[in-house]
């Protein structure tokens, strides 16, 4: 069975999506730990981080770097954490997190019931970063 994020990136489930290419894509976890909290999903299932192919890991950081450089614009905070956990979906990915705090890292901390105009804000947020970065990978549903 495909995971939820196979599903997501299949367009079967819906998300809020601010980077596409052809190896993978980013979208706003829908349980944040902070305003901005975007998970980065290889497109090809891949259970365990560990397991990735060097080339994909190296571009997944890439990525990763391109995305915090965005979140530090959009939500100027102390830090963006980078954390891989891999428990909650076995499908690899990369949480990016905008962090004042290392607590800030806690899923316990986890909004479980954000409000989607709260999402869109950052989405938008992300969006408009990576279009000023110059970004053609910056995945925008309503492009201006």
């Amino acid at each position: 069975m495909a995971s939820i994020f196979t599903m997501i990136i299949n367009g079967d489930l819906p998300a809020r999506f601010v980077w596409k290419d052809d190896e993978c894509v980013a979208f706003l976890s829908i349980n944040p730990m902070a305003p901005g909290h975007v998970l980065v999903v290889p497109r090809h299932e891949v259970e365990h981080w560990i397991d990735l192919d060097p080339d994909l890991l190296t571009h997944l950081t890439g990525v990763c770097q391109t995305i915090g450089a965005a979140l530090e614009g959009g939500f100027q905070p102390i830090k963006v954490g980078m954390m891989i956990a891999g428990l909650e979906v076995p499908h690899a990915h990369i949480h990016l997190v905008p962090i004042r705090d290392v607590h800030d890292l806690d899923f316990d901390h986890a909004d479980m019931d954000p409000d989607p105009a709260d999402l869109d804000a950052a989405a938008a947020t992300i969006r408009v970063q990576l279009r000023e970065m110059g970004r053609p990978e910056v995945f925008d549903p309503e492009p201006s």
